[in-house]
């Protein structure tokens, strides 16, 4: 066994209907702070499920300023103005409440209203100075697992995007509820599922950092979205029974978040940011897109692996480790069919001769990329554009 660290958020709740508590947890974990700040955006804020936790917040003695100015794929503007918004407010803590892009917001804002560095020096790994307000997330898709990771990603350019990463991302409580996911389309909560599942695919197969608590999560959360992803995504699903579904979903993001902040993340996702940024492909709809032809390109270096995942998504898959990857990689390929969402890149606009672009932007992921099993060359990235096309 080689030598490992892990680290994660030190307090989660995960209770359904928390959320409405919100001011009770925060006071209680917290009880020097006075004036929060919640990280949202406008179309959250639209479906007012946003109330009662803000209304919490306010009934505990809160001093209440909600930031909804958060769009997908936050560019540096965006990030910049919540950072001014924050210290205007003289913020003393910061709760991201919404998706991936809210939840990022507010880990920056943490680390950069009370700090005064730049934003533009705090990209990279381990370039974050000094500490941070403290920070609640909660999420509303259960996707991303931002919640429990400690990177947040920014637009910086037309099609271009920056990471931060540093431990002082990683939250000081993340809470899970799944009444606020509820009104969620089912083609959201198919894409952003399946973002999780490569989280968790992608933990669980990492050339670097992979270990023994990295994988615990990842098979637990591969079971806990893999059975319970269907129901998720069927809006005439009894009330209870869909908020089971989506509280596992939710618990199954966060292991698998867990999971990718310890054993990162590989060439689906190297694969998928040009497609998202280029093309504005929502990020799990991007991962869903390459997901099998990356898993089938893999299988050379990783089919021992795919064949223990085959034993959750596919129990009856018999024979070698081969076949039974190969059986794992269907299945995941049959998602889309399943949940309704495009199953190929032409569904979402993207033609051959687009393909050459995407495989320059992706090579570019180097970060990404050397974590995959597998060597990624740009022919081969090409060539999985092409057989997701």
């Amino acid at each position: 066994m080689n030598d490992f660290s892990f680290s994660t958020v030190p307090h989660i709740v995960s209770a359904i209907g928390a959320s409405s508590r919100l001011g009770e947890l925060v006071r209680d974990r917290f009880p020097d702070t006075h004036r929060a700040l919640v990280v949202t955006d406008a179309g959250f804020l639209a479906t007012g499920l946003a109330a009662a936790p803000i209304a919490s917040l306010a009934n505990a003695g809160f001093h209440v300023k909600t930031c909804s100015d958060v769009i997908a794929d936050p560019p540096e503007n965006v990030v910049l103005a919540a950072v001014d918004t924050a210290r205007q407010h003289a913020t003393d803590i910061v709760i991201g409440l919404g998706g991936g892009s809210s939840m990022d917001v507010a880990k920056l804002i943490a680390v950069l209203a009370g700090s005064g560095q730049p934003l533009a020096e705090a990209y990279g790994i381990g370039n974050v100075r000094g500490n941070r307000l403290p920070l609640v997330q909660i999420p509303t898709t259960a996707g991303t697992g931002s919640e429990v990771t400690n990177i947040a990603i920014v637009t910086t350019g037309s099609t271009t995007k920056m990471g931060v990463v540093a431990p002082q991302l990683y939250a000081d409580m993340a809470i899970l509820d799944a009444e606020l996911t509820l009104g969620l389309p089912p083609h959201v909560t198919a894409a952003t599922g399946i973002d999780a599942m490569v989280h968790a695919i992608e933990a669980y197969t990492s050339r670097h950092k992979k270990n023994p608590l990295s994988d615990i999560l990842a098979r637990e959360a591969l079971q806990l979205l893999w059975a319970n992803l269907h129901v998720a995504c069927e809006a005439r699903a009894d009330r209870a029974v869909q908020l089971a579904a989506r509280q596992a979903m939710l618990l199954g993001a966060l292991l698998a978040g867990q999971a990718f902040s310890n054993a990162p993340v590989a060439a689906v996702h190297a694969l998928a940011y040009p497609i998202g940024g280029i093309f504005h492909v929502p990020h799990g709809l991007s991962n869903a897109l390459v997901l099998p032809h990356v898993l089938r390109f893999n299988a050379p270096a990783a089919a021992e692996r795919y064949a223990e995942l085959a034993a959750i998504v596919v129990p009856g898959a018999h024979g070698t480790a081969e076949a039974k990857a190969e059986a794992f990689t269907v299945a995941m390929a049959e998602l889309a069919g399943r949940t309704g969402i495009a199953g190929t890149l032409r569904e979402v606009g993207i033609r051959e001769e687009d393909l050459d672009r995407l495989a320059d932007d992706a090579m570019l992921q180097t970060r990404l990329l050397g974590n995959n099993p597998r060597e990624v060359t740009r022919d081969d990235a090409r060539a999985i554009y092409g057989a997701a096309l």
